[in-house]
């Protein structure tokens, strides 16, 4: 995008790379939900990382990026496989998630909490400090979270069988990936990136189909829904986000990220005609509240240290 638009700042390229991103990511949101009520987890998986491959790869070859990856070196390349794990666990733990839970919007909501994670991760590894509006960021965004999740009496079996405990496990190792894939954003092209995450689930999914002896026939709408979001996710999503961070920081991403879910209540309202109920939709905005506070004092802070 660098080459093609070089009359567009940085921050402009950024900025409209991070809202393409979430505008796939809320999709896939609704089209894997969709699908989820059709066809078991398995065969999700399977179809809707096939059907990336399919889009991704003549992009790859069309556009010479493939090219790129004998070059690469044993550095890059054991990013690569790291890489790919963190994304195996976050993504297959995510569609659990939306698959256990009655509503995508509230695991979407809950998936805010992966900037609170990447802040920590900042503080523990690279030194960095947090200052008391990132403090309260976190406060907001923890506390929208509770409120998400509050039912009396829950267990942890039923936390995790809704769904909640899943995604706060999945925006761990989100968090974590986020991290490395921007400290080696410049030695990795987003397309190379984008097809490591692909090929890694597609491998896992692919042997989990064979091993469990699941039937490869699903209907045509599911086929529909897992191709359509395929292409805005694995595909689009994918490759916009890790290209947006080759020109803006990963907070100012996390802003624009974290109205993720308000684009997810609209397509379930759409395509699902559901909603959360007013508490969890009370807890989520709260949580987007969080990340915007949180983001702006990391801003604010980088912004008075010259840096």
């Amino acid at each position: 995008m660098k080459e093609l638009f070089p009359g567009i700042s940085p921050a402009v390229k950024g900025t409209t790379l991070a809202f393409i991103a979430t505008l796939g990511m809320a999709n896939v949101y609704v089209f894997s939900k969709a699908a989820l009520l059709e066809v078991n987890y398995f065969q999700f998986q399977f179809y809707w990382f096939a059907f990336a491959m399919l889009w991704i790869v003549p992009f790859l070859f069309l556009s010479g990026i493939v090219k790129k990856i004998p070059d690469l070196s044993r550095a890059s390349s054991f990013t690569l496989v790291l890489i790919g794990l963190l994304e195996l666990g976050a993504a297959s733990l995510m569609f659990l998630a939306i698959q256990l839970a009655d509503n995508p919007t509230t695991i979407s909501f809950l998936s805010n909490l992966t900037p609170i994670f990447v802040t920590i991760l900042g503080i523990r590894f690279l030194g960095e400090r947090f200052n008391a509006v990132e403090a309260i960021g976190i406060i907001l965004t923890i506390g929208g979270v509770i409120l998400i999740t509050y039912t009396r009496d829950t267990t942890i079996r039923e936390f995790f069988g809704k769904g909640s405990g899943w995604i706060l496990v999945s925006s761990v190792f989100s968090s974590i990936s986020i991290v490395t894939a921007k400290s080696r954003i410049k030695d990795l092209h987003p397309g190379i990136l984008t097809l490591n995450r692909v090929v890694f689930l597609f491998l896992f999914a692919l042997v989990a189909m064979m091993i469990r002896r699941e039937s490869f026939s699903v209907s045509g709408r599911a086929l529909f829904n897992m191709g359509a979001g395929a292409l805005v996710g694995p595909f689009l999503t994918g490759f916009a986000q890790y290209s947006a961070l080759r020109f803006i920081e990963a907070s100012r991403t996390m802003i624009i990220q974290s109205t993720r879910s308000l684009f997810v209540l609209i397509g379930s309202l759409i395509y699902l005609s559901i909603l959360p109920e007013m508490l969890q939709l009370t807890g989520g905005l709260i949580t987007i509240a969080g990340v915007v506070v949180l983001t702006w004092g990391k801003m604010r802070y980088k912004k008075k240290a010259g840096t």
